[in-house]
């Protein structure tokens, strides 16, 4: 099997366990009668690659663990990546149509709606990381860390903090390094949080989870880059949402600072280093490369 393969049959079973509870949790708040439970149905069962998902099931893998309960926190993270896209997509942000080749939440439904939708997930996301942790029998100083690792990805010194600094930063010419601070905390920090978490569960050693992290980092660099490309080079039908709108808002990327040929090196470069990072660390590496070479290859 090819390291593309491999990662793509990962993927896939990353869609099909993380899928599966998902419309658990939506239905969960139908059958409660939740005035907003057909809308966080919808916003949960938008079909995604479920890189980050992966990305927590390969982490814990690479670690030692062998527990099928880390399918419920690999969901945890995919809620919190749910809650940041709805939001994203809002008038106020980005001003998006379309995700995942459908309407957004609030085109669906409306902005207000949306907005609480995205609002409700992040504690939906903390009960069930909570759930998977009685389940497979975390002790509370791995709970603790798991949760702020993925609240601290969430908040203001993550995603809130990154998505602030990217609407801020319309219109002017960045440096690389104020670029490469707002994809850190935009992208990288969720992807990141994944591998923690991943490692975290499976009770890896400290210069494991440094190696992780410091995978995570790389790698979620990585796939801004290569979203910053597709941007710019894919169609909106390849994409799944609105193809050009980062030069429509004049945002500054990666494209806009090195050329398309330089970001593609770029990307490829971050993947190597990352993959480079889990050697150096000593974490098995193989299902996480693959992970890690298909997001710089992948054209949607």
């Amino acid at each position: 099997m090819t390291e593309i393969a491999a990662a793509e049959a990962l993927l896939a079973e990353a869609r099909a366990t993380t899928d599966a509870r998902l419309g658990e949790v939506a239905l969960r708040f139908q059958r409660g009668g939740h005035p907003a439970g057909e809308a966080i149905r919808y916003a949960l069962g938008t079909v995604g690659k479920r890189v980050r998902p992966a990305l927590v099931l390969a982490s814990y893998r690479a670690s030692g663990g062998t527990d099928p309960g880390i399918g419920w926190l690999a969901t945890a993270v995919e809620i919190i990546h749910t809650y940041s896209l709805v939001h994203d997509d809002l008038p106020c942000m980005d001003d998006d149509a379309r995700r995942r080749g459908r309407p957004t939440t609030h085109v669906v439904f409306d902005v207000p709606t949306a907005t609480r939708v995205g609002f409700l997930l992040v504690p939906v996301a903390v009960e069930v990381l909570c759930q998977a942790a009685d389940a497979m029998g975390l002790d509370l100083v791995t709970r603790q860390a798991i949760a702020r690792d993925l609240l601290a990805a969430s908040g203001i010194r993550g995603m809130v903090g990154g998505q602030w600094l990217d609407l801020v930063a319309e219109g002017q010419r960045l440096g690389e390094a104020e670029l490469r601070a707002i994809h850190a905390r935009k992208t990288g920090a969720l992807i990141r949080a994944a591998c923690l978490v991943g490692g975290r569960a499976a009770g890896a050693d400290p210069t494991r989870l440094a190696g992780l992290a410091a995978f995570g980092e790389d790698i979620g660099l990585a796939f801004q880059i290569a979203d910053d490309v597709l941007d710019a080079t894919a169609t909106t039908d390849q994409l799944g949402k609105t193809a050009g709108r980062d030069a429509s808002l004049r945002k500054m990327t990666y494209v806009s600072f090195l050329g398309v040929e330089g970001a593609r090196a770029e990307a490829r470069r971050m993947a190597e280093r990352a993959v480079a990072r889990l050697d150096d660390a000593r974490v098995e590496a193989t299902a996480l490369a693959s992970l890690a070479h298909y997001i710089v290859q992948r054209q949607s």
